[in-house]
């Protein structure tokens, strides 16, 4: 992918609902704020050229790639006194000449500069394609960037910083590297993200190290978030596809069809784009995640034709000084469209449009600007007076997972979540540049610091949406709960819409539990929320109000059955949260009087006393609740919280009907009731505790 895309946000209404926190978000210092870096010069002539031809790297292409890098200026042309390359002619032309499978014009541009008293050079090896069909994100034209850091003393490399994705995520580095070893990129399919290859291992992409065998790259590792902190991977987007995870494609669409069917572009057909086997028509489409997307094929050497070395592609070494006439690349909006939970449903659709040229963007003449890893930058500043210190940076990180049903629950009543080799794509509404996950874990960076909301599509997948607030001291966010996000496939997908224009209070955070999976979500609110459930759990919705106090309701989406599940007028309070131990004391009396029912036809009427005893438990803790709560809606305190001790002391008679009747009762619905009564617990010591009687008085 690249930096500096143009974007044009459609207003849509669900953006209305948006502004207040876009606006706030945009205030506070960009992550990559630093110190200031030395001024620069351009090496030009012979200095240069040998400089570049020493460090010309190979780049090693999905056999399935349909985008080499060329040369723009043969589809130059004039607009308004300036030359520019459009979209269209790029495409179109490219296509046109690509012929007996000989791409056109392969060529790599360079650009060389060194930092002024300072034993420091960088030569820039810019990749340009003439489009990017990455998942959602595609674009015309494309840009892509290789730092070689030298020292000008020992003709060493200090550090390699590729192009992986933007600035939303962590580049490709790797510090010191091998001087003995000509630099590898690892192109990624489609969007020709940069991966690095440093080890003996030349098409493959190793993100962490192992045996004898050296990680591609010195990034440093997740940290400052507890929850994830086991996952140990390095922050870089790496190549999820040869990494074993999945990533769909999409087929790009202009004014609502397929580019290829545009009449300007008539050398482009459908097999000019990524194929069918790695392509989806769209993400909402698809009930499931895809199955059976293949994997990263290596296949196509791209190698500077004055190596002695064998390749599938000679390019050859151009200044990108012989570019800088072109004012800019262009072409009309292409656009992606994230589906977001709102009450009020829509999309936010984020276009893209075309990228900036390299020389206009301050890392063309300042290399460091692009360095993103603070390890790295801080190495260089003990190394080189040029180089300023790294600030903090701001990051919001979750990992995306799947929730799915769990055997240790009774059927369609209880969750467990999963590992997912399909990638998402997670996007910050506040600044709507999509990034891709990389082994599901979600990677944000030069986030403000400032109130966002957070939205993550995946193939197959309900979308999923949080606000999320990021402070100011470059402390990693975290998404989700505890860092996780789960998503659910669309055929198990229910909407659980919460509050609305006559909500009985005024909400300020959401939260929702399953049975079994624990915590899945919890979010700040604004009037109203929403969120994709799955149909095979049983959930406790807990609402809070601008006081602090706490709702509970019982949610249990039936599989087949309605696609929305609203609760209509939340309320906080001593009798919601009685209301709610009432009705899950309720739920789970009725599935132990099945179990009796069924004892009683086999047994010829002699049921188990200690399942009966259960069940009337059970009945009691539901009558005291029921009593809670009207008190509490009557406005009796006093005798409210009587009846809540009474139900406290209740539940402590079903605990132990409970463990009599284990042996006569299935393991997941004895697991079903253990857990649910340890919520009633819960729920009716906050409700002995709250000083709100029923925020609907």
């Amino acid at each position: 992918m690249t930096d500096d895309l143009e974007f044009s946000v459609d207003r849509r209404t669900v953006l209305g609902t948006l502004a207040g926190i876009g606006g706030s978000a945009l205030a506070g210092c960009s992550a990559f704020e630093r110190e200031t870096d030395g001024q620069t010069s351009r090496l030009d002539g012979d200095a240069a050229r040998e400089l570049a031809t020493e460090f010309a790297p190979t780049v090693y292409f999905d056999a399935n790639e349909p985008w080499f890098p060329t040369d723009p200026r043969p589809y130059t042309s004039e607009r308004n006194g300036e030359t520019v390359v459009t979209g269209f002619d790029a495409l179109d032309g490219y296509h046109e000449r690509y012929s007996d499978g000989e791409p056109p014009k392969p060529t790599v541009f360079y650009n060389a500069i060194e930092y002024e008293q300072s034993p420091l050079a960088v030569v820039q090896f810019w990749f340009y394609s003439a489009f990017d069909q990455f998942t959602t994100n595609f674009h015309w034209h494309d840009w892509e960037v290789l730092h070689v850091f030298v020292d000008t003393e020992t003709d060493e490399p200090q550090l390699y910083v590729a192009s992986s994705h933007s600035r939303k995520v962590p580049n490709n580095e790797f510090l010191d590297p091998d001087p003995d070893l000509v630099p590898r990129i690892l192109s990624e399919l489609g969007s020709h993200s940069s991966a690095l290859s440093v080890n003996d291992v030349p098409d493959g992409f190793q993100r962490v190290a192992i045996e004898d065998l050296l990680a591609d790259i010195t990034n440093t590792a997740l940290e400052g978030i507890e929850d994830l902190a086991d996952l140990e991977i390095p922050l870089a987007y790496g190549l999820p596809r040869d990494e074993g995870s999945r990533l769909p494609y999409l087929v790009p669409e202009y004014e609502g069809v397929p580019i290829y069917e545009h009449e300007r572009l008539p050398s482009v057909t459908r097999e000019s784009l990524i194929n069918d086997d790695l392509t989806v028509r769209s993400y909402d489409a698809l009930t499931s995640p895809p199955t059976g997307l293949p994997t990263r094929e290596t296949g196509l050497v791209f190698r500077h034709r004055e190596r002695d070395a064998d390749a599938d592609i000679e390019y050859d070494l151009v200044p990108s000084s012989d570019l800088e006439q072109i004012a800019a690349f262009t072409g009309p909006q292409l656009s992606f469209e994230f589906a977001v939970p709102d009450v009020v449903e829509d999309a936010v659709a984020g276009h893209i449009t075309t990228t900036g040229v390299p020389w206009s963007q301050p890392r063309y003449d300042n290399p460091a600007a692009d360095i993103s890893v603070p390890n790295h930058r801080t190495a260089l500043a003990d190394r080189y007076d040029a180089i300023g210190e790294a600030a903090p940076i701001h990051s919001v990180i979750a990992r995306v997972t799947e929730a799915v049903t769990t055997d240790d629950a009774p059927e369609n009543e209880g969750l467990t979540t999963t590992e997912t080799a399909v990638e998402s794509v997670v996007l910050l509404e506040s600044d709507p540049e999509a990034v891709p996950t990389f082994g599901g874990v979600a990677v944000v960076q030069d986030v403000p610091a400032g109130e966002h909301r957070l939205t993550v599509n995946s193939a197959g997948r309900a979308p999923h949406s949080e606000h999320v607030a990021v402070a100011d001291d470059g402390t990693p966010t975290a998404a989700g709960v505890g860092g996780e996000i789960p998503l659910v496939a669309h055929d198990r997908a229910t909407k659980l819409e919460i509050g609305g224009e006559k909500a009985a209070t005024d909400l300020s955070a959401v939260a929702l539990e399953d049975d079994f999976a624990g915590r899945l979500y919890e979010s700040p609110v604004d009037e109203t929320d929403a969120v994709y459930v799955h149909t095979g759990g049983a959930y406790t919705t807990e609402v809070r109000d601008s006081d602090d106090a706490i709702g509970a309701y019982r949610v249990n989406p039936t599989p087949g059955g309605e696609s929305t599940v609203r609760i209509e007028r939340p309320e906080t309070g001593k009798a919601s949260l009685a209301t709610f131990v009432a009705d899950i004391a309720d739920e789970t009396r009725a599935e132990i009087a099945a179990v009796s029912d069924d004892d009683d036809a086999d047994r010829g009427g002699g049921s188990s006393n200690a399942v009966t005893g259960l069940e009337r438990a059970l009945a009691a803790v539901v009558e005291a609740a029921r009593r809670a709560a009207e008190r509490a809606r009557d406005s009796e305190r006093d005798t409210a919280d009587k009846q809540l001790t009474t139900v406290t002391e209740r539940l402590q008679r079903v605990e132990q009907r409970l463990t009599e009747a284990r042996s006569d009762l299935s393991e997941p619905l004895s697991n079903a009731a253990q857990n649910r009564m340890a919520q009633a617990d819960r729920r009716t010591e906050q409700a002995r505790n709250a000083d709100k009687l029923s925020s609907d008085k």
